[in-house]
């Protein structure tokens, strides 16, 4: 029997809940003169390369992108960046991935800058599943989804296609 594949979102969609997200990170962080977003690669990277896009149209801030790839499979925080971690002393920091499920990948991703003096981390995800396992807290959300735990939520962006769905 095939699985379901439900769309939860398109690309219209996507493109508010980015834009509101935008504006709640804009708001929190009205003060700052810079902002670094740090993209879990690869879909949380994706998003906030968008979210950068959304927030140089409106605002003077100054937004750069950390690219942070985590082996979320590990049992223990390997992590590589393309800006040391060490370059975002005394900045703010906002962690963008995807899909929230357990809540590990976040965790991992806080790790990397736990050494680290920020003014602050936050959190975005596009799709709060609800299942965390660990105790992490989602500053800005896309849209919270009711999911049992073996369905699984996608967010497909290329070219073509961009939309979110549950399977």
């Amino acid at each position: 029997m095939a699985s379901k594949k439900i769309q939860v979102l398109d690309r219209k969609q996507i493109s508010q809940k980015l834009n509101r997200i935008a504006y709640q990170i804009l708001e929190d962080n009205f003060e700052e003169e810079e902002v670094i977003l740090a993209g879990i690669m690869p879909r949380g990277y994706m998003l906030a390369g968008r979210l950068k896009e959304i927030l140089s149209k409106i605002s003077g801030l100054n937004v750069r992108l950390l690219q942070l790839d985590i082996e979320k499979d590990s049992r223990s925080l390997k992590a590589n960046t393309n800006i040391p971690p060490e370059k975002c002393r005394n900045k703010v920091v906002i962690l963008v991935d995807d899909v929230l499920h357990t809540g590990r990948t976040l965790v991992y991703g806080v790790g990397v800058f736990l050494d680290v003096p920020l003014k602050k981390i936050r959190t975005v995800v596009l799709v709060d599943r609800s299942h965390k396992s660990y105790p992490v807290h989602i500053d800005f959300t896309g849209m919270q989804l009711s999911t049992v735990a073996k369905e699984h939520v996608q967010l497909v962006i290329d070219g073509e296609e961009e939309a979110v769905y549950l399977t």
